[in-house]
């Protein structure tokens, strides 16, 4: 089944997650969808300083959208700002540095940041990481799981009472394909079980985040959630995390424009909020969120158990302090 799932994937990918895929989808776009001023709307953005948060921060300080940057290096995030307010003339982007992989600390940014603004129009949980060797946390926690799934969840189940009394407030989070070749593990979220494989950790952790976001748009049907794939991009993560893959594909991977797009539309257009609430996303359309006969769909139990497990998780980070700065994690090691 496994290499069923791989094969399949694969073989999709080639023909829709590069640049070449990407340009066959853009066909059917409408460029009326981004003819949009959102002047006056705030947008909160993790790993905002490079590749696809980059881009999909720049697109919306280019609408007119207040910013907030969530970075975790002062000195990449002041010069993409930099960038950003050269660019699109918009000086509403405003640096927040927060260790996502640090939950605690994720804790603690949501709560200050509710008492100190009163609405927020848009989350965008791009941040995440593929660390390919067993790492924990000044909390104990494996290192990837921290980051693209419980700091997720804290983040976004913090700022939602700020969501829900914002206008057409929406929620969006940067999965990945490699989600597909993976069925939600609940007995080992921690991987502290067999062998440690960085990839299959961080393609698990994508199948979390889509999970969560069916999960909340069935508990918050005011906010409109959505989980989306950019396709294969060339961004600094990807190099970073997966070099052999990238020297691989090459220029047929995409710009880290073209993978933010439909970020962008899921943030902006009229269209995409009227859209059903919880769907995956590929290049502008919700798309299946399994592979065909791959046996990937998750048990009611399961799904319940996983919950429960992040709701105790962000509890116990919530009481236990940090042993450790927010700079615990490489700070060259992009985020994406």
């Amino acid at each position: 089944m496994s290499l069923y799932r791989n094969v399949v994937w694969f073989l999709k990918g080639i023909h829709e997650y590069t640049r070449d895929g990407y340009e066959a989808a853009s066909k059917g776009f409408l460029a009326q969808d981004l003819d949009v001023s959102v002047v006056g709307r705030s947008f909160m953005i993790t790993g905002a300083n490079s590749g696809i948060g980059k881009a999909t921060a720049m697109a919306i300080a280019k609408k007119g959208g207040t910013v907030h940057m969530i970075c975790r290096n002062q000195d990449k995030a002041e010069a993409a700002k930099a960038d950003m307010v050269r660019e699109s003339g918009n000086t509403e982007v405003h640096v927040h540095i927060v260790d996502m992989s640090e939950t605690r600390k994720v804790w603690e940014f949501t709560e200050a940041f509710k008492r100190e603004h009163f609405s927020l129009n848009v989350l965008i949980n791009n941040a995440g990481c593929m660390v390919n060797k067993r790492e924990v946390n000044s909390e104990g926690l494996e290192k990837n799981f921290a980051t693209n799934t419980l700091g997720v969840y804290i983040l976004t189940q913090g700022l939602i009472p700020l969501l829900q009394k914002s206008r057409d407030p929406r929620v969006i989070t940067v999965s990945s394909g490699g989600m597909l070749v993976q069925k939600l593990g609940v007995d080992n979220l921690q991987s502290e079980k067999g062998y440690f494989d960085g990839t299959i950790v961080y393609a698990q952790n994508k199948r979390q985040q889509v999970v969560l976001t069916e999960q909340w748009a069935k508990a918050n049907p005011v906010i409109h959630f959505s989980v989306m794939h950019p396709g294969w991009a060339d961004t600094p993560a990807v190099a970073t995390s997966l070099p052999q893959f990238h020297k691989m594909m090459g220029d047929r991977l995409r710009s880290a424009e073209q993978g933010a797009d439909t970020v962008v539309w899921l943030a902006l257009s009229r269209v995409a909020s009227r859209t059903p609430n919880g769907q995956f996303f590929q290049d502008r359309k919700a798309v299946p969120a399994h592979l065909p006969l791959a046996w990937t769909l998750s048990s009611k139990d399961d799904v319940q158990y996983f919950m429960a497990q992040l709701e105790s998780l962000a509890e116990a980070s919530q009481s236990r302090p940090s042993t450790q700065p927010s700079a615990a994690l490489d700070p060259t090691r992009p985020y994406e």
